[in-house]
């Protein structure tokens, strides 16, 4: 949603921040006269739910206890004052006493009950009626306008009827202070207007720099100067606001720092990004949001999908989870218009792609809202629909939803729960093929539809009430288990046998076949004129901005099916990545797209060009939809983008309207003109493409808000009619580039366009621009219409629909009316939605009995090859994996490390030796053992600068090689003479007690073999001067393995060699071997044969090259840090001996 309402405690501290600071919303808008900039002084009081106390005395600011005062609800509650919610001219105490009597307790304000948890108090401000006003401003797609009238306060009456009114167009001139004076301020004293003028100036600049959507204070007070010759002061006492929530990412900032209550800025605590915590969003009165609510939201605010969950009635019946904002009103729509409106339990919507995680959770939480409590008797219903996605991948995000189902089995069975899916889109039929199995084995009904059953047919079914008659009504069957997986033949994708010869072959004329041989290149022609009504044909061409590859390649496919001459994508734009080509299907072959970086090049190469969909994201859709805007040859512009902040839009569309440039969106996914052009990612995947006939051109054009219904109209369209002829989704915002009406009358000049459909839905009144022509007599084609969102009336609180402009702001806005005056002018309009497949048939076949729809014999799409990666998702081919991993995974919600989450790797604190045993053995080892492996790293870190591999890495680090590359170099000198021993020690040693050698004898047979035996000996240390490594390890194996035989053998083997000479000790790399050899043998984690494996591969090896790279590391931070320079070994520590030149040589003769 767009349009937020705030808190009235932040609406003032923004004021008192901001009003002073703004800068001028106009050059002209300055103060002139000595205005004295009112400083409002607001507290807020908290009620705290788990202690059941307010905000203690300690956290409010001095005045309070000083200061007469006035209290109230600070909650989004209308006329407080008529429901006795005000307490005026209050101490502290007795504010406090009034406030503590209401805190917590349920409070019914007209027909609404809520708990009163917010307080405002402020000092009560003594004032004569005579110097109230009351001021509004508000924003419309015209313009912004400012509401005065001179009579404010409690008792005001009609403001629509007595307010004066100065309407400030986006695209026209500012108004002077003159204008503002003689427009507003007429029946104000004159003493008073300069005053006034300057607060109104102030107020509307502080407006449009803070992205406001609505303001109105009431009443505000303009006080008689308090000396003579001084000025009027101001004063505002009640004031209800809202933002545009989409300017966050401009304003954050802004809102940020106007509620920073600390000294100079320095918050203490809490670290917030900005100067200042962030913007709060309250619900509505009446609807606090439960801990489901706030953690759906908080989820929807980490990512880039969207997440929705209102909770209605926690006891109801009826509960949906549905895919996509458009698809989530019809399905409430349906269940209140069969009489169940009580029984819906919830509303929201999961759509924009999630993730399989993402699903998992949000449907977890709402199972675990349906098994809740007592279960009923009749037991409840679980809806999961949706549209036809575009191109969300079905199966997959049913993943998450199945997942959640598997795991609360056992409460749904208990509560009797009946699941109904219906659900299109990539990958339908391997999700429904899921959902209708997980029915089998899960002991809960589940009854799977797909796109040929109508998207809310199935909320009679689930209900167990009647369907509505109408032509075309048949009984929707559901899926079996057995359903196809796949599509079905005549949309499969059959190898092409290809007569040309391979990249490299030899033809009979001795020429070879180039892999440039098989790229297409297209001959372009300068585009012709095009009627105003048909902005797209077949030899339509556009830029794509943003690098949209996926999307692309949708479109050249398209192109491709509809037979085209030339691919629709002209070329990219895309500022950050340089100029470069991208290659890219045209069937079987592939074509080049170039890249460019600014449009300004685009248009040069490009004359051809009139289209561009703009993919920029919300923080850069305006600066390049303006730069878009500059190139006259431009006469098309569809902005993909969600929130886009309403300012920008509005700007977008009056400049757009002014050069003549048609402007699809925001937040839309497109259009699309079948057999000619295609918008981004509209229609869907090909099979739908396919499925829906938009490879060639019906007779009937739609408009709709919703991209995800816009393919639900494509399907209907193409079952009960001969298709669509041009759709157009303008997007859920509420200010799109272009409206109904807009499409509507190009639809009713275009000769080949002979049916029109409106999808309209609550909010806003584009609707009746279209009624009003229709009566007017300028459209006279036969028009279905419906709008969606007749449930909103049945709700007793404030609910935000899918869609950012989907909420009705007065009964005209209402779905309800809307479709009664759409009915009263003549419209088609079914009695629900359920009934508009019925409708759109009868009034085709009416079209077509008359003659003016003419049906012609339908043609076949080519075949369309599949790109191989989505072919693999489908299941329609395998390929053998080039590698093979069986240690860790990232692909699922978090990473596993062979088989175990991270999550869980720190909740069970498993340390760095649990995460080696993992990653190295594929198993969870004791506690014991992780911990010796830590020990080991701990041993083995560092050994000084004068070991060979450390000083390798120090000479190299002197070198002025980075950290890898003297990582590297120190870690190349291990070996067998250097850290390498471990792996020899463990095999000597074990082989030689498995094959029964007595320590002595071990000895003297290496003697015998002239081999020294790998663990044994150190130059420094001795008998009488311990290793103390050593001693620590072997002091942590006697106390903590089950069995330590080996290392017993090596001390015995030890005893024979220290007979000899001193330093022929048990080093640290000999210690370390036999007791590793000694977890492996005796953890009881292993079996033999793996205990010698994980010797022979190098395991040992491992630990020292693991452990000695965190001292190399060390010595390379500590040689840069130093500053050393580059290393000479001092010649006098070198022997040079040159070999004598008079030595024999052997000659070589030649042939």
């Amino acid at each position: 949603m767009s349009s937020k309402a705030i808190r009235e405690y932040d609406a003032k501290l923004l004021l008192a921040y901001w009003l002073e600071r703004a800068p001028p919303a106009h050059p002209s808008a300055t103060v002139e006269s000595k205005f004295i900039y009112p400083a409002p002084k607001v507290a807020q009081i908290s009620w705290d739910p788990e202690t059941n106390t307010i905000t203690p005395d300690s956290h409010l600011p001095s005045w309070v206890f000083t200061t007469k005062l006035v209290a109230k609800p600070d909650q989004l509650i209308k006329r407080r004052g008529k429901a006795g919610l005000l307490a005026l001219n209050k101490t502290w105490d007795d504010a406090k006493a009034w406030i503590a009597e209401k805190a917590g307790k349920p409070q019914r304000v007209e027909s609404v009950t809520g708990t009163l948890n917010n307080f405002i108090v402020e000092p009560f401000l003594p004032h004569p009626s005579n110097t109230e006003y009351y001021v509004c401003i508000t924003s419309a797609r015209e313009g912004d306008l400012i509401l005065f009238t001179h009579e404010g306060g409690v008792d005001i009456g009609d403001v629509d009827a007595k307010a004066l009114r100065l309407a400030i167009p986006v695209s026209g001139s500012f108004p002077s202070r003159a204008q503002v004076e003689s427009t507003l301020l007429t029946h104000v004293p004159q003493e008073k207007k300069s005053t006034l003028t300057d607060f109104l100036l102030r107020l509307y600049s502080v407006y449009v720099d803070l992205h406001f959507a609505y303001l109105e204070i009431n009443p505000l007070i303009c006080l008689d100067a308090a000396t003579p010759g001084g000025q009027p002061t101001i004063h505002y006492l009640d004031m209800a606001a809202k933002l545009d929530q989409t300017a966050e990412s401009i304003c954050g900032p802004k809102w940020a720092v106007a509620r920073d209550l600390t000294p100079n800025g320095k918050a203490s605590g809490k670290v917030s990004a900005d100067r200042g915590p962030p913007m709060v969003w309250p619900a509505p009165f009446g609807r606090d949001l439960t801990k489901e609510e706030a953690y759906i939201q908080k989820l929807d605010g980490s990512t880039g999908a969207s997440l929705k969950l209102t909770v209605l009635n926690p006891e109801g019946k009826v509960w949906t989870m549905v895919a996509g904002g458009g698809a989530s009103v019809v399905y409430s729509d349906a269940i209140a218009a069969h009489g169940f409106a009580h029984e819906l339990a919830n509303y929201g919507e999961y759509s924009g792609a999630p993730t399989e995680g993402q699903t998992y959770e949000y449907a977890k939480t709402i199972i675990d809202l349906i098994t809740r409590g007592t279960p009923r008797p009749d037991g409840k219903i679980l809806i999961i629909g949706g549209g036809i996605a575009n191109f969300t991948n079905v199966a997959a995000t049913f993943k998450g939803i199945i997942r959640a189902l598997k795991e609360y089995k056992s409460p749904l069975i208990a509560h009797g729960v009946r699941i109904f899916v219906r659900r299109g889109g990539p990958n339908y039929q391997e999700g429904l093929k899921a959902m209708r199995l997980l029915g089998e084995s899960l002991g809960v009904p589940i009854r799977v539809f797909g796109p040929d059953t109508h998207i809310t047919e199935i909320v009679p079914l689930a209900l167990g009430v009647q369907p509505g008659s109408g032509a075309g009504r048949t009984v929707p069957k559901s899926v079996p288990a057995t359903a196809p997986a796949s599509p079905s033949r005549a949309h499969r994708v059959e190898p092409e046998l290809d007569t040309e010869a391979g990249v490299g072959s030899i033809h009979a004329d001795g020429e070879r076949t180039q892999a440039e041989d098989n790229v297409i290149r297209f001959d372009v022609n300068p585009a012709g004129a095009r009627p105003a009504y048909r902005p797209f044909d077949a030899e339509t061409r556009s830029f794509v901005y943003g690098l949209q590859p996926r999307a692309i390649q949708g479109m050249l496919d398209f192109d491709y099916s509809c037979k085209r001459a030339t691919p629709s994508v002209a070329a990219m734009i895309y500022p950050f990545g340089g100029h470069h080509i991208q290659k890219f299907y045209w069937g079987t072959k592939e074509t080049l797209l170039p890249v460019y970086t600014s449009v300004e090049e685009a248009v040069k190469k490009h004359p051809d060009v009139d289209v561009v969909v703009n993919f920029a994201s919300s923080r850069s859709v305006y600066s390049s939809t303006l730069e878009i805007l500059q190139y006259q040859q431009i006469k098309s512009v569809a902005l993909i983008a969600e929130g886009v902040p309403e300012r920008h839009a509005r700007e977008i569309l009056h400049l757009a309207k002014q050069k003549g440039v048609l402007i699809i969106g925001p937040a839309t996914v497109g259009g699309i003109k079948p057999g000619c052009f295609r918008i981004g990612n509209s229609g869907g995947m090909m099979d739908n493409i396919i499925a829906s006939k938009l490879y060639r051109a019906g007779s009937v054009g739609y408009v709709s808000k919703s991209g995800g219904m816009s393919n639900e109209l494509n399907n209907i369209l193409s079952l009960v009619t001969n298709g669509t002829y041009e759709g157009i989704a303008i997007g859920g915002d509420r200010y799109p580039g272009s409206t109904f009406i807009d499409h509507l009358m190009r639809y009713e000049a275009d000769p080949d366009c002979k049916m029109l459909v409106l999808l309209g839905e609550v909010g806003g009144i584009e609707e009746y621009r279209v009624i009003d022509a229709v009566k007017a007599g300028k459209i006279k084609k036969p028009i279905v219409a419906w709008a969606i969102g007749t449930c909103a009336k049945m709700f007793t609180t404030e609910v935000q629909f899918g869609h950012a402009g989907s909420m009705a702001n007065s009964e005209l806005e209402t779905a309800d009316s809307k479709n009664h005056a759409m009915r009263e002018a003549g419209f088609v309009v079914p009695d629900t939605f359920e009934e508009l497949p019925a409708v759109l048939k009868e009034t085709y076949e009416r079209l077509v009995a008359d003659g003016t729809v003419k049906p012609k014999k339908e043609v076949d799409p080519p075949v369309i090859p599949m790109d191989y990666k989505w072919a693999q998702e489908l299941g329609l081919i395998r390929k053998p994996a080039a590698f093979i991993s069986t240690i860790s995974d990232e692909r699922g919600q978090e990473l596993l490390y062979a088989g175990m989450r991270i999550s869980d790797v720190f909740k069970e604190d498993i340390g760095l030796g649990g995460v080696v045993s993992l990653l190295w053995f594929k198993r969870r080892l004791p506690p014991w053992a992780t911990k010796f492996i830590e020990m080991v790293l701990m041993l083995t870190a560092d050994h000084g600068p004068a070991v060979s591999g450390a000083m390798n890495t120090i000479v190299a680090s002197r070198a002025g090689k980075d950290l890898i590359s003297s990582l590297a170099s120190g870690l190349l000198t291990i070996g067998s003479r250097f850290g390498g021993a471990l792996d020899e020690a463990a095999a000597m040693f074990s082989g030689a007690r498995d094959t029964g050698l007595t320590p002595r004898e071990f000895v003297d047979e290496s003697r015998k073999a002239n081999k020294l035996i790998s663990g044994i000996g150190h130059k420094i240390k001795s008998v009488n001067n311990p290793d103390l490594r050593v001693e620590l390890v072997k002091e942590y194996v006697r106390k903590n393995f089950p069995s330590h035989s080996l290392l017993d053998y090596a001390l015995a083997v030890e005893k024979v060699t220290t007979s000899k000479k001193d330093t022929l000790i048990l080093n640290v790399d000999g210690c370390i071997a036999v007791c590793f050899v000694d977890l492996l043998r005796d953890s009881g984690a292993f079996t033999p044969d793996e205990a010698d494996e994980y010797i022979k591969i190098g395991t040992l090896n491992g630990l020292f090259v693991l452990g000695r790279s965190i001292g190399f590391i060390g010595h390379h931070l500590d040689q840069k840090r130093l500053r050393a320079p580059l290393y000479r070994h001092p010649a006098d520590d070198i022997f040079i001996n040159m070999a004598d030149i008079s030595q024999p040589r052997v000659l070589g003769k030649m042939q």
